[in-house]
């Protein structure tokens, strides 16, 4: 009986101890994890493998040979509406006005609609704090502003009558074999670009202590990494800028057939470079807040922000406006808008049919692309097929049409629709995850309050030593501003909630230097 009433007496504290030892356990699998996870290795390897995806999805893409003219969904109308399809006297007037006035709706409405309201104080998101990330919302929104205006400027030439040619459409007035190259680079800049900032990072900071140390310290010697990432930078992009736009090196005279795409494989690797874009923002080590990176130099500058300040009349503006551009918006800004590029190419893949793009289907499932600009002015079906530009003779050369046509090793079997959409499934998680985490860790709590810049006096101290320049200590003093301390939260082990480094609760302190033993507890083991 009395051992009986020892064990019922232990069995609640075995409960407690089972229960701790399994969130320890927990903890100490997420710890790996993220280790693993944001390890620089891993970093690298997702940042320079989507560079080399984004290069293989162009070359099998057979759009990219294609000779029709380029469409676009939503940019189309929006390039269309500015750069094209002028009607001539008046009208070119009142189109100008009205794309400027498109811009600038969507300008303000980015700022002070999008950003400070709806990202703001509605989503209460940490990474839209004050005016961070304000002119890639202002980007979006002018898009999606231009695109609203070329609808009413349709309207006002529907009213007029006899003015469809130059009505505003998807399509762009360039070949879809110029808009490919023209993505093909931009997003070599955009994800190379990207990969080689996350280097620059990577050799920069020292959460991983353990990891590159001999090539970290000739990184940080003198002004080595400022040239080496300029001049490979340069000397790369112009490599690839001459073989894109000249066709000197063609991907079928190379390959020749090795394991060939179709629409189906083409659709899931540009789905996965989707999915390599998000993973390179998801992986950095202040996802999804991005609220530190205070002793982060800039890629290829010797600062951690810019800040250019704006020529505007002092008669009309009483205040001084100056372009911030800080950390994270700098480094991952641009992954957004490659987003819209492989978008595109996705967008591409799952609607692929050879005919509406002056192309047919031989032998093989091998796809032929026609160059001749008089056939692509008045094909159909009937003649836009591998049986009959084999059999027929153009008159002009006194040779078959399909000796004219290229051919291409990419392959296309009419998969359905349904077997297409698949592929956007890996997208489709990887957008639910991210928005998942932003969601749950990048938004402040219903404690904190989220901060507006009102106060324009102050100035926000971003330094590597978390304090000020004399020059700087002795202009505060001068003016009496307050001048306002951030603290990163991460250097006292404390978390978002408790801690909000951008509190609207400011410090009046005197220019501080932290101590450097706070780096030692960024350091990551696993």
């Amino acid at each position: 009986m009395a051992m009986g009433s020892e064990s019922e007496s232990e069995s609640p504290h075995d409960c407690l101890r089972g229960r701790c030892l399994g969130v320890l356990r927990r903890m100490e699998v997420y710890s790996k994890f993220r280790y693993y996870f944001q390890h620089p290795w891993s970093r690298l390897i997702v940042a320079y493998l989507v560079t080399f995806c984004n290069f293989l999805v162009f070359a099998e893409d057979p759009v990219s040979h294609s000779q029709t003219e380029a469409h676009m969904i939503v940019v189309g109308n929006c390039f269309s509406f500015v750069v094209n399809k002028y009607p001539g006297g008046a009208w070119n007037v009142l189109k100008v006005l009205m794309w400027i006035i498109a811009v600038i709706t969507g300008l303000i409405a980015g700022k002070f609609v999008f950003h400070r309201r709806l990202f703001g104080r509605v989503l209460r998101l940490k990474m839209f704090r004050e005016d961070h990330g304000s002119w890639m919302t202002m980007f979006f929104s002018t898009i999606l502003s231009l695109f609203i205006f070329s609808h009413i400027y349709n309207l006002l030439l529907l009213m007029s009558g006899q003015m469809g040619p130059h009505m505003v459409t998807e399509y762009m007035g360039i070949r879809n074999e110029s808009l490919m190259k023209i993505a093909a680079v931009g997003t070599w800049m955009g994800d190379f670009v990207t990969a080689w900032m996350v280097t620059d990072m990577m050799l920069q900071d020292t959460h991983y202590p353990f990891w590159g140390r001999t090539a970290r310290h000739y990184w940080r010697q003198g002004h080595n990494r400022i040239v080496l990432f300029w001049a490979v930078l340069i000397s790369l992009t112009s490599v690839v800028v001459l073989v894109i736009s000249t066709d000197w090196i063609r991907w079928d005279n190379l390959n020749r057939g090795f394991l060939p795409s179709d629409e189906v494989s083409r659709a899931f690797l540009a789905s996965f470079i989707l999915v390599f874009d998000l993973l390179i923002v998801m992986q950095d080590w202040e996802f999804p807040h991005f609220m530190g990176d205070l002793d982060m130099n800039l890629p290829g500058l010797s600062t951690t922000q810019l800040k250019f300040k704006l020529p505007v009349c002092k008669r009309v503006f009483k205040e001084e406006y100056h372009i911030h551009i800080t950390g994270k918006w700098f480094n991952y800004g641009i992954i957004f808008l490659v987003l819209i590029l492989d978008l595109n190419m996705w967008k591409n893949q799952i609607f692929y049919k050879p005919y509406e793009y002056g192309q047919y289907v031989g032998p093989g499932e091998k796809i032929y692309t026609v160059e001749d600009p008089e056939t692509l002015s008045d094909f159909n079906r009937s003649t836009l097929t591998w049986e009959w530009r084999s059999a027929n003779i153009d008159p002009r050369t006194n040779r078959t049409y399909i000796q004219a046509d290229m051919f291409l090793h990419s392959r296309y079997v009419g998969s359905s629709l349904d077997v297409k959409c698949l592929a956007f499934i890996p997208s489709l998680a990887a957008f639910v995850l991210c928005g998942f985490f932003i969601w749950l860790f990048g938004r402040f709590q219903g404690g904190e309050t989220f901060p507006e810049n009102q106060d324009k006096s102050y100035e926000r101290i971003k330094r590597s030593d978390l304090g000020a320049t004399p020059e700087e200590a002795e202009t505060f003093k001068r003016s009496g501003t307050p001048m306002l301390l951030l603290v990163d939260t991460h250097h006292f082990g404390s978390s978002d909630n408790s801690m909000s480094p951008c509190s609207s609760e400011t410090q009046e302190t005197q220019p501080s230097v932290a101590h450097e033993d706070t780096d030692d507890v960024k350091k990551l083991t696993p």
